[in-house]
């Protein structure tokens, strides 16, 4: 079946307001060694990120694995702390916050996380696990929560049958759908969605994806949709962003992105797409070389050591990311 029949294309609209304003993140994890455990270096994972999320629609992060997609979702959630940079949700630095002030922000901030298996504590019952949210908020009485929940499971297509059950009884998209349950339970503006389709079958990503496209527009949430899945990313994301060792390459409408893409990297991502049609033959880019070690960062472009069109000052001018089209930013002195 072809792709575009399994998946319901989100419709791109005009970008309103911003919920979420990443600027300038970075992130370093140190390296120590010896006696007294001294620091010897440092793991670039984030370099200097910037972007935006309107209300109600989807950013996605694309790039390869290493990238830092994944830590860039869990610097917006606060899940560790920046080396520097800020993230401001509804105009506030999360990264001011205190801890009572940061319990409130987990209401509105949540996560799908990636493995459906290990995100669910096993020792619990799903109604347990999707009603917790209402118990740590104080929300409810016990049986109202219990009934909340059965209303969740319901809205994601479980049933109230499985409130007493256990996660090893279910699949894993039945889990996932269990998870995306529990992200939503509090009614948050934001859902951070780390790599949510990519351990279930293909069949399954697509029910997955419609149920959390169905469920954005019913409660006008916002996603951060992190990904390596570039057809997934197309169909879902109204605005994307290509990450290369911890650095945005390009970002703009995805629309926009996929049809005339800019950057060399974003190119020979977009070349690496498998085609649904056998009869339609790609012009796959091969890079050469291996991705650079993050704890020492090539000089100049991150990507100048397997970029195509490589010139001379790419190995020493850092390039700017500057909008080349309205909402189209590229990161590229060659083009």
């Amino acid at each position: 079946m072809p792709v575009d029949i399994i998946f319901r294309h989100r419709q791109n609209t005009a970008m309103t307001a911003s919920l979420l304003n990443v600027s300038g993140l970075v992130k370093k994890f140190p390296i120590r060694a010896g006696v007294f455990s001294s620091v010897v270096g440092h793991v670039h994972a984030v370099n200097g990120v910037s972007f935006e999320v309107a209300p109600g629609k989807t950013f996605g992060l694309v790039g390869e694995s290493g990238c830092g997609k994944t830590t860039t979702g869990r610097l917006v959630l606060r899940l560790m702390e920046p080396t520097a940079g800020e993230v401001l949700f509804n105009g506030v630095n999360i990264f001011s916050l205190g801890a009572s002030a940061l319990r409130e922000l987990r209401k509105k901030i949540q996560i799908v996380f990636q493995d459906p298996y290990s995100s669910l504590n096993p020792r619990m019952t799903i109604g347990a696990i999707v009603s917790e949210p209402f118990h740590i908020f104080n929300i409810g009485e016990k049986k109202e929560r219990m009934e909340m929940a059965a209303a969740l499971l319901d809205k994601v297509g479980m049933g109230r049958d499985a409130l007493a059950r256990y996660p090893h009884e279910f699949s894993g998209g039945q889990r996932q759908r269990v998870g995306i349950a529990r992200a939503v339970a509090l009614n948050p503006d934001l859902v951070v969605c780390d790599e949510p389709v990519s351990a279930l079958d293909v069949s399954i990503q697509a029910q997955v994806v419609n149920l959390m496209l169905d469920l954005q527009q019913e409660r006008n949430m916002a996603y951060l949709f992190i990904s390596h899945d570039l057809l997934v990313i197309e169909r879902v994301c109204d605005t994307v962003g290509i990450m290369y060792l911890g650095a945005m390459m390009e970002m703009g409408p995805a629309a926009r992105i996929y049809s005339n893409p800019i950057h060399p990297y974003t190119e020979a991502l977009l070349s690496a797409t498998p085609e649904p049609d056998p009869q339609t033959k790609g012009n796959r880019i091969m890079l050469k070389g291996e991705t650079p070690n993050p704890i020492n960062l090539p000089s100049g472009c991150f990507f100048h050591t397997r970029c195509p069109l490589k010139k001379k000052d790419c190995e020493t001018v850092v390039p700017p990311l500057t909008e080349r089209s309205p909402g189209h930013f590229a990161a590229c002195i060659v083009r």
